[in-house]
């Protein structure tokens, strides 16, 4: 009968389509986010080093496919009108009051706890939870009525003081062995109102009084050491976003810390060149698992390259750095620089292109083949990894 298709892309720019063939390598493909262990870095160093290629690409396939339904779920709670939903939104790098946008407002939209699908990345959940004030549970049954065993980590969202219901959630939380972080939202709103009154404000003296208020207020309540990150979902690159990157950076497993790390939105360079360094240390992986799909001749390659993969990795990539033309397209409305113009500044043929094709990548991967210098006799094999680590980083 006629393959099974599938289509990987869901843009109306950038669909590839997969028979059945690819369809186990494409769901490989996405694995790639998630870093390698070192036990399986060593199995699979050893497995080259003894040019064995097809132990190691097994190897590397039944470890990509073991992570391939590994999943990243957020919860996000908070009173009515705290800002829950819109750090909801900003988190996923969408608009309030647009398609797929968590519903805002300051009443409580959220009676039951409702899941929101990162865009760039279905397995990342952030679920938006119904406030505690607003159910009749204590905190322990408040957390067995969302299902608190299905989430990771909490975020509990105030725009004014945490309460005492914040405390016990967090409390209960603790007991349970989760972790969980307190969000003091819409800080560019209390910036504002107070410059209203007073033109000559210190700014960084407001947030450290506001900072301060919110940790002593918890430390009132019992919670001992209480993490307080001031956001602005409006402006996430103000304030302490990137300070709350950093905690979650180092608190995560990290399987999750990648994955987290490539859906953020691109809100200072130190996060992109960290998107960059993740995603170019993944390229040898991937080189592998292509050696085990279907290879097509590449001129400059000691080996054939299965491209319908590395065409979806490169897609992944550009979305990940803010690179595809919806991305651009965004960038433009807010900077107000034309969208010609940033196009102009993209030094890679594959960001410039605007649709990245199986044409395009093999004249750019041939081009990259010109510049490979492989120092490790054992790791010659990865010739094309190399090619493939330096188109991604032109990207």
């Amino acid at each position: 009968g006629e393959p099974h298709h599938n289509w990987v892309d869901g843009t109306e720019d950038n669909k590839i389509m997969l028979n059945d063939k690819h369809i186990t390598h494409y769901n490989c493909l996405l694995s790639f986010l998630f870093p390698v262990a070192k036990e399986w870095k060593e199995e699979l160093q050893a497995a080259l080093q003894n040019n064995d290629q097809a132990l190691a690409a097994t190897k590397a396939l039944d470890y990509i496919e073991r992570l391939n339904n590994l999943p990243l779920t957020i919860a996000i709670t908070g009173e009515a009108g705290s800002g829950k939903s819109s750090l909801v939104n900003a988190l996923r790098g969408i608009k309030n009051k647009t398609k797929d946008a968590a519903p805002t407002g300051v009443k409580e939209t959220t009676i039951e706890p409702k899941e929101y699908p990162h865009p760039q990345n279905q397995k990342i959940k952030i679920w938006d939870l119904p406030g505690i004030g607003t159910t009749r549970f204590t905190a322990d049954k408040y957390l067995q009525h969302v299902g608190f065993e299905k989430y990771d980590f909490f975020i509990i969202v105030s725009n004014d003081r945490f309460r005492e219901n914040d405390a016990k959630l967090a409390q209960e939380i603790q007991r349970m062995n989760k972790k969980f972080y307190f969000v003091r939202s819409k800080i560019d709103h209390n910036i504002q109102d107070e410059k209203d009154s007073d033109p000559d404000l210190n700014e960084e003296e407001l947030l450290k009084t506001i900072r301060d208020d919110c940790t002593e207020g918890l430390q009132d309540l019992g919670i001992k050491s209480p993490k307080v990150f001031l956001v602005s979902s409006l402006r996430l690159h103000l304030y302490d976003f990137n300070l709350l990157w950093k905690t979650l950076e180092r608190e995560l497993p990290e399987h999750q810390r990648d994955v987290l790390l490539l859906a953020l939105p691109n809100i200072s360079q130190e996060v992109i060149e960290q998107k960059k360094k993740a995603l170019g240390s993944r390229i040898k992986w991937l080189t592998l698992a292509s050696a085990a799909g279907a290879a097509v001749p590449v001129p400059g390659f000691s080996e054939g390259l299965d491209l319908t993969m590395i065409l979806a990795f490169t897609i992944l990539c550009l979305r990940s750095l803010g690179l595809t033309r919806e991305s651009l397209q965004k960038l433009s409305e807010v900077s107000g620089v034309s969208l010609e113009n940033l196009k102009a500044e993209l030094k890679s043929p594959l960001a410039s292109a605007g649709e990245v094709t199986k044409e395009l990548l093999l004249r750019v991967l041939s081009m990259s083949a010109t510049h490979i210098v492989v120092a490790d006799p054992p790791l010659e094999k990865l010739h094309s990894a190399m090619g493939t680590k330096n188109m991604i980083e032109k990207v």
